[in-house]
């Protein structure tokens, strides 16, 4: 699964690696948590791509209450496809959730040890996302996102047996691609990364409060 993750690079890289007409303004985050507003890129209504801040935990446009958006951080891909709540917005509704890094819990016996994980190169990347907009009656409308997840890699696999969908560069353009809505052109874009180009290692435990928004929260854990 993906529960936190970060985002801390600057504009001016995520307008020339998204393709962006302007350079957004960017707050760095080093713990982004369920239910906080997330950077994400999606086609613009009269053309190209724009970024948008989106509610992290998907509300699916029939929901009776927002709180079912906490229960939908993650899709996987495996059944999105046919889920009621991602179905839709898998085949018009896709988004590029900007990254840097994620964090997964590796249980040790009692305890769990948090661990920071990202590209090998340091770089950002995009989580495949859905988006959706749900405007109930009376009340202001509420855009939301999930990020869709696949089976671990090898590197990952010892942690956590799921990871989030980070998205090939060559491949956030058919993502984004409006005029595309099959699951047989979707779905074989949405899976691990090799376990080459991923690293990671464990962090401490600043991490574990969403409260804690630092640089300090990514940095890794001195060796004992």
């Amino acid at each position: 699964m993906c529960g936190r993750f970060t985002q801390a690079a600057p504009g001016e890289v995520i307008a020339e690696l998204f393709d962006l007409p302007e350079v957004p303004k960017l707050t760095p985050r080093y713990n982004i948590a369920p239910t906080q507003d997330v950077a994400a890129v999606r086609a613009g209504v009269e053309g190209g791509r724009v970024l948008v801040e989106l509610r992290w935990g998907l509300i699916p446009s029939w929901a009776k209450d927002r709180s079912i958006g906490s229960r939908m951080i993650n899709a996987r891909a495996e059944t999105v496809a046919d889920k009621p709540a991602f179905r839709a917005a898998l085949r018009s509704r896709r988004c590029l959730v900007l990254a840097d890094g994620f964090y997964e819990w590796q249980r040790l016996g009692a305890r769990k040890q948090p661990y920071f994980i990202g590209l090998r190169n340091g770089g950002p990347f995009a989580f495949a996302g859905l988006w959706e907009r749900w405007a109930p009656n009376g009340s202001e409308p509420i855009e939301s996102c999930t990020i869709l997840t696949t089976s671990a890699n090898e590197v990952i696999a010892p942690i956590h047996d799921r990871m989030p969908v980070i998205l090939d560069a060559q491949d956030h353009a058919l993502w984004l691609d409006s005029g595309v809505e099959g699951a047989s052109e979707l779905l074989p874009v949405l899976r691990p990364q090799p376990a080459e180009a991923v690293r990671a290692f464990p962090v401490g435990l600043l991490v574990n409060n969403p409260a804690n928004d630092v640089p300090a929260c990514r940095e890794p854990l001195a060796p004992r």
